[in-house]
């Protein structure tokens, strides 16, 4: 069996040599035991030897949907927000988002985040590849969704302003799915807050500092994870 592309490259920079055994995964969940038998410059060849059917997801699903960021600062996020148990990304503008991506940009720019979340999954041992959802507004990612939260789930909008903070949350980890719903580097404006809130997100703070966004949904990730 041939390997992609950004695996051989993978293999490459570990300096595997054929007899090595290395881990598979397809990102629908399990794993698979194969042993490299062909190493080139820009090819490798495996023998799958079994498949374990191995589960290491968060035992609730997390959509991380997030104003985008400029620079590089959402290639950094989506690495650590895989290594948080994020299930599913939801890439947003805003009415105050920096950044604007025309539609042939949008296209290129989720190809490439969906590559950050392959390599990531690779690097922490991850075998079900969290979803990279097309670019979204706002407004319509919020009316695409039922106003009252399913049950068992929690929907999250972090906010330095809110009265509420997280250690107020519930204590028992939610059991159907968390939204954690983050502004761009200038913030949700105030019409945006309330049509969230209207959508069943409460909105909490992380303590008195105002966090950058690239800093604000990795800390709400590290938090659940902690719980």
């Amino acid at each position: 069996m041939s390997l992609p592309d950004d695996v051989v490259r993978h293999i490459l920079v570990l300096r595997l040599q054929p007899g090595d055994s290395i881990v598979l995964f397809n990102g629908e969940g399990g794993e698979y035991s194969a042993e490299l038998v062909e190493v080139e410059r820009r090819s490798a060849k495996v023998v799958i030897r079994e498949f374990r059917n191995i589960e290491v997801e968060t035992p609730y699903h997390l959509t991380l949907a997030q104003g985008i960021a400029g620079g590089d600062k959402m290639d950094w996020l989506l690495e650590k927000a895989v290594e948080l148990g994020a299930s599913c990304f939801v890439p947003l503008t805003t009415t105050r988002s920096v950044v604007r991506l025309s539609p042939e940009r949008t296209q290129r720019r989720n190809a490439h985040w969906q590559g950050i979340v392959r390599a990531s999954c690779e690097q922490c041992g991850r075998n079900r590849a969290p979803e990279v959802i097309p670019v979204r507004e706002i407004a319509t990612w919020l009316g695409q969704m039922p106003r009252e939260p399913e049950e068992g789930e929690l929907r999250i909008l972090l906010s330095s302003r809110a009265s509420i903070n997280f250690s107020a949350l519930p204590e028992t980890p939610p059991t159907g799915s968390v939204i954690v719903l983050i502004g761009p580097e200038g913030g949700l404006f105030s019409g945006g807050k309330a049509a969230a809130t209207s959508h069943g997100f409460t909105a909490v703070g992380l303590g008195p500092h105002v966090l950058h966004t690239e800093t604000a949904g990795i800390a709400v990730l590290s938090a659940l994870a902690a719980r």
